[in-house]
């Protein structure tokens, strides 16, 4: 791959600060009714309103109404730096018709481009396609192993699972996170000198910090950062966890590495790293450990096409 790794030192600090800001919600949130009567809200959850949780309220706490257009929790990317050089900016629309939400996306982030791999950066022509009404299947849909987007960020951005290609050997299908290959924000280009991210940092720095939705998964439902309400009011929040323990050696191949077990945890959230809302709406969380951002889709995902649909091969 001809990455560079970090020294273990470097490697920590840099696992440290892909912190996920919080992850409120209100009784007019933007994710489905869970109908699934598998699917019940945690009841271990205790209340975590600290200084950390208060400190990472964005700056528009408001929320779409289930079935509404959610343009606002996107943030306005006009102002913002880029990712320098000869580079062009960011560019996303946001439109919904009466049953989808379509984000368009020529796929730049929108801070300074960290060359964390050999790959380069090019635009690219995502797009978009996900149920505003997302609905909870019977089962959930594995992602072990799955190469390619599974959602995508309110900034435009791919979210691909905790997983790498098959090239170096030595790491093949490893966790990009452990391995250091990732920058501040928690992404870096892939073969095709397409950014995408594997984990989210829902900081200012990385134009996340304006909504606690930070992004939809590819079965329509949203992704929240990590601090989340436990009423209605939000009178009360809590940080939520995910559920996976290392159990292994994620050099390569990731999902050998980890084992979900809930037991003795708070806050802890199910095998596909989302939670059942205080309204009985389902959202994923980003979190600080793996699998990061999805662990399995609890929806269905839609059928994409172009890019969108498109396999990640494997990296340089």
């Amino acid at each position: 791959m001809g990455m560079r790794i970090p020294s273990r030192s470097i490697l920590l600090l840099s696992v440290l600060t892909l912190i996920t800001a919080c992850g409120g919600e209100n009784s007019a949130e933007s994710s489905a009714v869970a109908t699934d009567p598998d699917v019940t809200t945690d009841s271990s959850v205790e209340s975590s309103t600290t200084t950390e949780a208060l400190a990472l309220v964005p700056r528009d706490t408001a929320l779409p109404a289930l079935g509404e257009c959610p343009t606002a929790v996107f943030p306005d990317l006009g102002s913002v730096a880029g990712p320098g050089g000869d580079y062009v900016m960011p560019v996303v629309t946001v439109e919904c018709s009466a049953t989808e939400l379509v984000v368009r996306s020529n796929g730049m982030p929108g801070y300074e481009f960290v060359e964390m791999t050999p790959n380069g950066l090019r635009e690219q022509d995502w797009d978009w396609r996900v149920p505003l009404m997302p609905e909870v299947a019977d089962e959930p849909t594995s992602i072990v192993d799955v190469l390619g987007p599974l959602g995508f960020t309110t900034t435009g951005l791919p979210i691909y699972g905790p997983t790498e290609g098959p090239m170096p050997e030595r790491e093949a299908f490893g966790d990009p996170v452990y391995n250091g290959l990732l920058d501040g924000c928690g992404g870096h280009t892939g073969y095709n000198a397409d950014y995408h991210n594997h984990a989210l940092n829902a900081v200012a720095a990385c134009n996340l910090d304006s909504s606690y939705i930070i992004g939809y998964a590819l079965d329509g439902f949203p992704i929240y950062n990590s601090v989340g309400c436990l009423d209605v009011e939000c009178s009360e929040s809590a940080v939520f966890v995910s559920g996976y323990d290392m159990t292994g050696d994620p050099t390569s191949y990731s999902w050998k590495a980890y084992t979900y077990d809930a037991s003795g945890k708070s806050n802890v959230l199910d095998e596909c790293n989302g939670r059942v809302g205080p309204d009985g709406t389902y959202r994923y969380h980003a979190t600080t450990a793996f699998p990061y951002v999805i662990g399995c889709l609890r929806g269905t995902a839609t059928t994409q096409t172009g890019n969108a649909a498109a396999p990640m091969p494997p990296m340089g």
